[in-house]
């Protein structure tokens, strides 16, 4: 055997294995993922948190996060010199309600994904979606390029990326949506045959994310078109694509 066939052999064993058996318990090191706020009080006239946040997602009185504008850049916490706010590494963080992102002392829950049975009915078995770019940065088209990759092998559930909106049962939205890409979103939108259902993936789908008062955003689409699912991050990990996408199927996994 050759010195550079051993050398692969060695490399391979390596990496271990790639794959990820269990989608619905593998739990990513390092990540940053659902917002902890402590039950204990912020020292007086204290705005470090609010101050750092790039995104304002952060509220004082009462203490809040909005995980769809939150870009989980984690700033908020070494600041906090109560030690109010933390993170841990949950990526089920995904809600069917916009309302149900907000984390507080006293909610320190994500609304969990409301299981449609008209859209497990229709395509719990097969879903191919469309995914448009409008003025991302390309984090979360990345991540969601990943969810097909070897590690998570979305397609195994029968959920697919398309290449045509013609081709599609949804559309995934990436990107704050700035002017020029709005009317090319709403093409597309419009492509797509019904039923159809729109998935907000991203701090900058769902709210703009650090560009939301930026006068080059035309959001005018999410004011008549409601998302099914909203799948926070900066960038969106592909497992809380993944699970939320699931969830929102009735997909046992």
């Amino acid at each position: 055997m050759s010195p550079t066939m051993l050398k692969t052999i060695a490399v391979r064993r390596s990496q271990g294995t790639q794959y990820i058996a269990d989608l619905r318990r593998a739990v990513p090191a390092g990540f940053r993922g659902k917002p902890l706020i402590a039950d204990t009080a912020c020292a007086d006239s204290c705005q470090a948190c609010q101050s750092v946040c790039p995104s304002r997602a952060i509220e004082l009185v009462p203490m809040r996060i909005d995980l769809g504008r939150c870009v989980l850049c984690g700033d908020c916490e070494p600041v906090c010199p109560s030690g109010k706010l933390g993170f841990n590494n949950d990526v089920k963080l995904a809600s069917t309600r916009r309302e149900g992102l907000v984390v507080t002392a006293a909610r320190a829950h994500i609304d969990p994904v409301q299981v449609s049975a008209a859209l497990h009915q229709r395509f719990g078995r097969s879903l191919k979606l469309r995914s448009v770019s409008a003025g991302g940065c390309n984090g979360c088209e990345m991540e969601l390029n990943a969810t097909g990759n070897v590690n998570f092998d979305l397609g195994r559930y029968g959920i697919d990326i398309v290449a045509s909106p013609r081709h599609a049962d949804g559309l995934v939205l990436t990107g704050p949506i700035t002017r020029n890409m709005a009317q090319a979103l709403e093409i597309c939108w419009d492509a797509i045959p019904e039923p159809k259902l729109v998935i907000a993936m991203g701090a900058c789908a769902i709210s703009g994310g650090v560009f939301a008062d930026s006068d080059a955003l035309d959001r005018s689409f999410l004011e008549k078109v409601t998302p099914s699912l909203y799948l926070p991050g900066c960038p969106t990990h592909p497992l809380t694509f993944i699970s939320g996408i699931m969830d929102l199927l009735g997909i046992a996994g």
